[in-house]
C-alpha cells in the first residue's frame, strides 16, 4: 500500500499541487468487484482545499487516472455501519449516498480517522460521524501551522507524520560508520552471532561511558534543566499569544474564504453572461429578417423584373432564417417559437401569392396563344378572299408557333419556383399540374393544325383538298361569332378557384368540337385520296413527300427539346446523365399524380425528377405520337414506297435524339413511331411479295417482262437513292433478300404457267432483266443473286436456242438422233449404215426433203417466230438470233460429220 501511495502522490497529486494524506482500497457494494482508491488530499496553496478523490486504474495500461473528486465541505455524513463489530462497509453522503466496501477494516478506520481530523482542522461545518468508534474520534491538540517545524511541513501532526514517514533511509554518515564497522569485523558475514556479541559488548561500554559522563556533568545538567524550564515558560507564553492571534485570524480566514467563494461565483456569472450574449447574438443574427424583405414578401410586385428580384432575395433570406440550425434548447424559447411561427406565416402567404400569380401568368399566356390561333382562323374566313388561294398560302407556312417569348417571361420566376419547390411542395406540384393542363391543350391544337397543313401539302391541290378547304373555311366562318365569348369562357374555367383548375373543361371541349370534326372530315378525305398505285406518282411527288416529312420532324424536334429544356430550368428538375429507359406501365399520362410512388409534399430524388420530366412531356405532347402515326398512315396510303423515305428520316432523327439523351421524351416517342414505320416498311415488302404471288398472265398475249420484275427494279433504284449513307442499311438488305427470292420463285412459277410464250423465253428475258438491274445498281448484298440470275439467263437462252433449231430440219434431226441412239446401244458407226432405216438411201430421201430454199424458208420462219416470242423492251432478238446462227452452224458441221461416216 505504501508503494501505491507514493506512486499516486508522484503521478496524480504532485502535478496538481496536492498532498495525499490517507488512502483506502474500496469497491462499490452490491456490484462486480471493480477496485478503486479513495484518497484524502489537501492543497499546498492557500486557501487550503480538502477533497476526497476517487482514483481508478486505467484499462489501457498500468497507470492510474483521476476519475472524480468531491469537496470535503460537501460531505454531510460518514456512516461506518457498526461501531462495535469489525465491518469493512461504510457510506459517504455527498449529493447522493455512495456505498463502499473497503479491502480491510483497518484501512477503513484509518481513512475515517483522517477524515475526522481534517474536518476538525479545516472545516467550520461539522460532519456527522455515525456508527464510528469513539477511539477513532480522539481530539487532537490545536497546533498552528507555524508551530510545526519546517521538516514536518509535508505531513499532518501526530499519527499522520508516522503514516507518511513509516520508512526512513540511512544518511551518509550512518552508512559510513556501518561500513567501517563491517570492515573491522571481517567475520561479521560468516559468524553473525560473534559479531552481534561484539556489538553488544561495545554498546555496553559506550552506555557506561555515557552514564559516567552524565554523572560527571550533573551541574551542567541542572543548569540546562533550568534553561529548559525557562524556555518552556516562554513557549507557553508564545503559545498563548499564538492562540489569541489564531482566534483573531480565524474570522479573517472565514472572510477570505467567503471572498474567494464570492469571486468564484462572480467569475461563473460573468462566464454565463458571455455565453448568454453569444446565444442571443446568434439568434439575432440568424433569425432576424430585414423589414425590406418582409415588405417584399407581403407586397412585392411579381410582374416587374425589379420586383421579382426583390422577392427572390427576400424568399432566399426567409429560407435561410427558417433553415438555421438551432442549438440545443433554442426551440424551447418563446421568442424563437414566435419568430418561427412568423416565418411560417410569411412563407405560407408568399407561397400562396406566388402560386396565384404564376397561375394567372399561365392563363394569360394560354389566352394569348388561343387568340393567335383564332386570328389565324379569322384570316382564312375574310369575306371576298379566294378560299383556294388562302388555303394554298396557309399550306406554305408549315411551321409551329414559337413559344420562346413565353419561356423567356416565365424563366424570370425560375428561382422562385425553386424556392417554392423546397418550401411548399404541394403548391409547386399544383402549379406543375396546371402548367401541364394548359400546355397540353394548347399544343394539341397547334400540333393538330400543323399536321393538317402537312397533310394538305402532301396531297397537293387536288379536288379533294379543295373540297376539304371549302368545308374548313365554312366551319371557321360559322364559329367566328362565338370566338370572343369562347375565349372568355375558357379563360374563366382555367382560372378556377384559388388559382387552380376547376376540373371542368367544358369550354375547351366546346371550342375543340368544330376543329375536331373538321380534322376528322379532312383526314377521311385525305385518306380517300391515298387509294392510288405507286406508278401514278413520279419522283417529284416522292421528293416532295420526303421534304414535307423531313420538315415535320425538323419542326417537332426543336419544339420538344425547347419545351423539355424549359421544364428542366423552370421547375428545377434534373434531366441529364440519365440511364436509358422507357416509361413504365401505369404512369398517368392524362393527368392526376405525377408519379404513383411519390408521396405528395416531399421533394423527388434525382431519378424520380428525370421520370417527372418524361411524364410531363408525355402529358403535354400526348398528341404527337398519334398525329405522327396518322401522317405515316396517310403517306403509306398515298404511296407505299413512302415508307422508305420515312424509315430513313425517322431513323436519322431517332439516332440524333438518342445521342442527346437516350431516355428523353423525344427519343422515346420517335423510337415508338420508328417501330410503326418499320412495320409499314415490312408490310410494303410483304405486299410486294404477295402481289408477285397473285400475278395472273394473259393467255392470249406474250408475257415479256413481268410487272413485279419491273417493280423490283423501280424499288431497288428508289431504295438505293434513299438509303445512301443511311443508318438502317441492314433493314434494306434484309428486304432485298426477301424480295429477290420472291422474284426468282414467282418468275419460275409464271414461266411454268405460260401458254403463249415458251417457258425458256419467260425465264431468259426476266432473268436477263434482273441481271442487268443488279449489275447497274451494284448492290453488295445481292452479288450471289446476280450471279444466279446470270446463270439462269444463260441456261435458258441455250435451252431455247437448241429447242428452236430442231424445228426447221426436224426429219433430218430425227434421223441423226436415231443414228446416235444405235451407236449408244453399242453398234459401231460403220455398221449403222447396213440397217434399213439408216442406210444411205434413207439419208438421201431425208436430204431431198430439205433443199436450200426450204432450209432458208424454215430459218426465216424461225426468225419470225423468235421475234414473235421475244418482247421489245428487253431487245434480246439479235442476241438470241446470233446464238441460233452459231448453234445452226455447229449442228450443220455435226450432221456433215455423221453423213461422211454413213457414206463410207
Amino acid at each position: 500500500m505504501t508503494a501505491i501511495k507514493h506512486a499516486l502522490q508522484r503521478d496524480i497529486f504532485t502535478p496538481n499541487d496536492e498532498r495525499l494524506l490517507s488512502i483506502v482500497n474500496v469497491c462499490k457494494a452490491g456490484k462486480k468487484k471493480k477496485n478503486c482508491f479513495l484518497c484524502a488530499t489537501v492543497t499546498t496553496e492557500r486557501p487550503v482545499q480538502v477533497k476526497v478523490v476517487k482514483v481508478k486504474k486505467s484499462d489501457k495500461g498500468d497507470f492510474y487516472k483521476r476519475q472524480i473528486a468531491w469537496a470535503l465541505r460537501d460531505l454531510a455524513v460518514v456512516d461506518a455501519k457498526d461501531a462495535i463489530k469489525e465491518n469493512p462497509e461504510f457510506d459517504l453522503h455527498f449529493e447522493k449516498i455512495y456505498k463502499w466496501v473497503a479491502s480491510s477494516t483497518a484501512e477503513k478506520n484509518a481513512f475515517i480517522s483522517c477524515i475526522w481530523k481534517l474536518n476538525q482542522r479545516y472545516l467550520r461545518k461539522k460532519i456527522d460521524f455515525v456508527n464510528v468508534s469513539s477511539q477513532l474520534l480522539e481530539e487532537l491538540p490545536k497546533v498552528t501551522e507555524e508551530s510545526v517545524p519546517s521538516g514536518e511541513n509535508q505531513s499532518v501532526t501526530g499519527g499522520d507524520e508516522e503514516a507518511v514517514d513509516e520508512y526512513q533511509e540511512l544518511n551518509a554518515r550512518e552508512e559510513q560508520d556501518i561500513e567501517i564497522m563491517m570492515e573491522g569485523c571481517e567475520y561479521a558475514i560468516s559468524n553473525a552471532e560473534a559479531f552481534a556479541e561484539r556489538l553488544s559488548r561495545e554498546l555496553q561500554v559506550l552506555d557506561g561511558a555515557n552514564i559516567q559522563s552524565i554523572m560527571a556533568s550533573e551541574k551542567q545538567v541542572n543548569i540546562l534543566m533550568k534553561l529548559l524550564d525557562e524556555a518552556l515558560k516562554e513557549v507557553d507564553q508564545i503559545e498563548l499569544k499564538l492562540s489569541s492571534y489564531e482566534e483573531m485570524l480565524q474570522s479573517v480566514k472565514e472572510q477570505m474564504d467567503q471572498i474567494s467563494e464570492s469571486n468564484h461565483l462572480i467569475h461563473l456569472s460573468n462566464t454565463n453572461n458571455v455565453k448568454l450574449l453569444s446565444e442571443i447574438e446568434f439568434l439575432v443574427n440568424h433569425m432576424d429578417l430585414a423589414k425590406g424583405h418582409i415588405k417584399a414578401l407581403q407586397e412585392g410586385d411579381l410582374s416587374s423584373s425589379r420586383g421579382i428580384e426583390a422577392c427572390t432575395n427576400a424568399a432566399d433570406a426567409l429560407l435561410q432564417c427558417m433553415n438555421v440550425a438551432l442549438r440545443p434548447g433554442h426551440d424551447m424559447l418563446l421568442a424563437v417559437e414566435q419568430q418561427q411561427q412568423r416565418f411560417s406565416d410569411l412563407r405560407e402567404n408568399f407561397a400562396r401569392r406566388l402560386a396565384s400569380h404564376l397561375n394567372n401568368v399561365f392563363v394569360q399566356q394560354f389566352t394569348q396563344a388561343l387568340l393567335q390561333l383564332y386570328n389565324r382562323s379569322y384570316f382564312l374566313s375574310v369575306p371576298g378572299h379566294d378560299q383556294s388561294s388562302t388555303l394554298a398560302q396557309h399550306s406554305v407556312e408549315l411551321t409551329l408557333p414559337n413559344h420562346h417569348p413565353f419561356h423567356r417571361d416565365l424563366l424570370r420566376y425560375a428561382k422562385l419556383m425553386e424556392w417554392l419547390k423546397s418550401t411548399d411542395y404541394r403548391k409547386y406540384e399544383g402549379l406543375t399540374k396546371n402548367y401541364m393542363d394548359y400546355l397540353s391543350r394548347l399544343y394539341e391544337r397547334e400540333i393538330k393544325d400543323f399536321f393538317e397543313v402537312a397533310k394538305i401539302k402532301m396531297t397537293g391541290t387536288t379536288k379533294e383538298s379543295k373540297k376539304f378547304g371549302q368545308r374548313r373555311l365554312s366551319l371557321v366562318v360559322a364559329t367566328l361569332p362565338r370566338k370572343e365569348s369562347a375565349v372568355k369562357q375558357e379563360t374563366e374555367s382555367l382560372h378556377g378557384s384559388s388559382g387552380k383548375l376547376t376540373g371542368s373543361t367544358s369550354s375547351l371541349n366546346k371550342l375543340s368540337v368544330q376543329s375536331s370534326g373538321n380534322r376528322r372530315s379532312q383526314s377521311s378525305s385525305l385518306l380517300d385520296m391515298g387509294n392510288m398505285s405507286a406508278s401514278d406518282l413520279d419522283v417529284a411527288d416522292r421528293t416532295k413527300f420526303d421534304k414535307i416529312f423531313e420538315q415535320v420532324l425538323s419542326e417537332l424536334e426543336p419544339l420538344c427539346l425547347a419545351e423539355q429544356d424549359f421544364i428542366s430550368k423552370f421547375f428545377k428538375l434534373q434531366q441529364h446523365q440519365s440511364m436509358p429507359g422507357t416509361v413504365t406501365e401505369g404512369e398517368d399520362t392524362d393527368g392526376g399524380t405525377l408519379s404513383r410512388q411519390h408521396n405528395a409534399g416531399t421533394p423527388l430524388p434525382v431519378s424520380s425528377e428525370k421520370d417527372m420530366i418524361r411524364q410531363m412531356m408525355i402529358k403535354i405532347f400526348r398528341c404527337i405520337e398519334p398525329e405522327l402515326n396518322n401522317l405515316i398512315a396517310l403517306g403509306d396510303k398515298i404511296d407505299s414506297f413512302n415508307s422508305l423515305y420515312m424509315l430513313v428520316k425517322m431513323s436519322h432523327h431517332v439516332w440524333t435524339a438518342q445521342n442527346v439523351d437516350p431516355a428523353s421524351f423525344l427519343s422515346t416517342t420517335l423510337g415508338n413511331v420508328l417501330v410503326t414505320v418499320k412495320r409499314n416498311f415490312d408490310k410494303c415488302i410483304s405486299n410486294q411479295i404477295r402481289q408477285m404471288e397473285e400475278v395472273k398472265i394473259s393467255k392470249k398475249s406474250k408475257v415479256g417482262i413481268l410487272p413485279f420484275v419491273a417493280e423490283f427494279e423501280e424499288f431497288a433504284g428508289l431504295a438505293e437513292s434513299i438509303f445512301k449513307n443511311a443508318e438502317r442499311r441492314g433493314d434494306l438488305d434484309k428486304a432485298y433478300t426477301k424480295l429477290i427470292r420472291g422474284v426468282f420463285v414467282n418468275v419460275e412459277k409464271v414461266a411454268n404457267e405460260s401458254q403463249k410464250t415458251p417457258r425458256d423465253v419467260v425465264m431468259m428475258e426476266n432473268f436477263h432483266h434482273i441481271f442487268a438491274t443488279l449489275s447497274r445498281l451494284k448492290i453488295s448484298c445481292l452479288e450471289a443473286e446476280k450471279k444466279e440470275a446470270k446463270q439462269k439467263y444463260t441456261d435458258h437462252l441455250q435451252s431455247y436456242v437448241i429447242y428452236s433449231l430442231g424445228q426447221p430440219l426436224e426429219k433430218l434431226n430425227h434421223f441423226f438422233e436415231g443414228v446416235e441412239a444405235r451407236v449408244a446401244q453399242g453398234i459401231r458407226e460403220e455398221e449403222v449404215s447396213y440397217q434399213l432405216a439408216f442406210n444411205k438411201q434413207e439419208l438421201r430421201k431425208v436430204i431431198k426433203e430439205y433443199p436450200g430454199k426450204e432450209v432458208k424458208k424454215g430459218l426465216d420462219n424461225l426468225y419470225k417466230k423468235v421475234d414473235k416470242h421475244l418482247c421489245e423492251e428487253e431487245n434480246l432478238l439479235q442476241v438470241v438470233w446470233h446464238s441460233m446462227q452459231d448453234e445452226f452452224i455447229r449442228q450443220y458441221k455435226h450432221f456433215e460429220g455423221k453423213n461422211l461416216n454413213i457414206c463410207r
